[in-house]
């Protein structure tokens, strides 16, 4: 078990992270420097991987996935674990997350096993008073990761994303189990950052975002994983009549505009609009629009792209580290996605720009081939193999 020593900068982080393991490999201690005040802890653990075979990585290969918060990290998650099982139907597969969060439901509802786990914010800005009890927070973290991780013993972690992710990857490559991780944003954020140092490979979303990693050899440009609803294949006219059943088949018009300047008060009666708070079957919205309007989640972009839908985004302001505003900029850059920031949207702006879409038949089939050609449709399968070989690698070493 290999150990290994991070150092980040004060003015870049408000804390850093060294690993020691003592000759006999029985104990690891972990160092925290934050600020002015220093805190270790020890803990005496016990090396969690037993030597396998190379037929029981084939029969008996466990796989743990961290990922929680939004379903921007969780269905990528989701669409990887569905792969592996796909090629390999005797994968153990448990997924860690929060407790009473949005992964706890919707994991189980996927067919996975889930354990809770406590899992650490990052308050921004970095030196908030709130990240003051941050390492108190992560060593309980990482010793609750560490016992889920001790039970179900893993040939390897998957970090997807989410306050779960970065714990869960910390106390993996702490106890000698192999990591990797997928970047879904253009740009990654701090965790996946500092994550880079540890894991094995990098996925990541699209080439230039290889760049923002220090270690580039480690990086591999996959593509973000999509559900395999979205790669199936539904026509327009089969998707409309789930949503809209009252639409006659000779009637053409783009969905929404009609009732454009009638939002609130005619939404519900409609024949053209839907109001839902949430979208379960939303490979059939897909399949049914014409033209997306949207936030620019990184998991929403990339079904963007996997669909060829035309896309009007509208970047979040209060995303951290800016993630929506980067990725509605590449959108526009590689599928011709038109963009308008929140401080320029309004009826009058959004209005015209979608007739200016919809009005012009050419730009719209530009748009669509634009963002087909973008789209790595083989994403999850990529990284599932890529997984395979990682563990089948470790297991010829031993």
């Amino acid at each position: 078990m290999a150990s290994f020593s991070l150092h980040s900068h004060p003015s870049t982080f408000p804390f850093y992270y060294s690993s020691l393991s003592t000759p006999s490999n029985s104990w690891r201690c972990i160092n925290f420097q934050f600020r002015t005040s220093k805190i270790s802890c020890c803990l005496s653990i016990q090396e969690l991987n037993d030597v396998k075979s190379d037929a029981d990585v084939n029969d008996n290969l466990r796989v743990v996935f961290a990922a929680g918060g939004t379903g921007g990290h969780i269905y990528p998650a989701v669409a990887i674990a569905d792969e592996l099982k796909i090629i390999n139907p005797t994968t153990q597969i448990l997924f860690m997350g929060s407790q009473n969060s949005m992964e706890s439901s919707s994991v189980p509802s996927a067919g996975y096993d889930f354990v809770s786990v406590t899992t650490v914010p990052l308050y921004r800005p970095l030196l908030s008073p709130k990240n003051l009890l941050l390492p108190y927070r992560l060593i309980k973290s990482l010793i609750q990761c560490h016992s889920a991780l001790k039970d179900f013993n893993p040939d390897i972690v998957v970090g997807t994303g989410g306050y779960v992710s970065f714990p869960t990857c910390l106390a993996a490559a702490l106890w000698g189990i192999q990591v990797v991780i997928q970047e879904q944003n253009s740009v990654p954020g701090i965790a996946n950052w500092v994550l880079s140092f540890l894991a094995e490979k990098v996925f990541v979303a699209f080439n230039s975002t290889i760049e923002c990693f220090p270690r580039k050899d480690k990086c591999i440009a996959c593509g973000n994983p999509v559900r395999l609803s979205l790669r199936t294949y539904v026509s327009k006219a089969v998707a409309r009549f789930n949503f809209f059943p009252r639409l006659r088949k000779e009637e053409e018009a783009k969905t929404g505009v009609e009732a454009f300047n009638e939002m609130e008060s005619l939404v519900r009666n409609h024949p053209h609009l839907l109001l839902t708070p949430f979208l379960h079957s939303i490979d059939l919205a897909y399949a049914a629009a014409d033209l997306i309007v949207s936030r620019a989640g990184a998991m929403t972009c990339y079904e963007i792209l996997a669909t060829g839908k035309p896309a009007i985004l509208i970047p979040s302001p209060n995303v951290a580290e800016g993630h929506q505003f980067k990725n509605a900029s590449l959108m526009a850059d590689v599928a011709g996605s038109r963009v308008i920031i929140e401080d320029e949207l309004d009826s009058i702006t959004l209005g015209t720009t979608i007739e200016q879409i919809l009005g012009n038949e050419g730009l719209m089939a530009e748009m669509s081939e634009r963002a087909f050609k973008a789209a790595k449709p083989g994403a999850s399968a990529e990284i599932a193999q890529h997984i395979l070989s990682l563990v089948e690698s470790s297991t010829q070493k031993k």
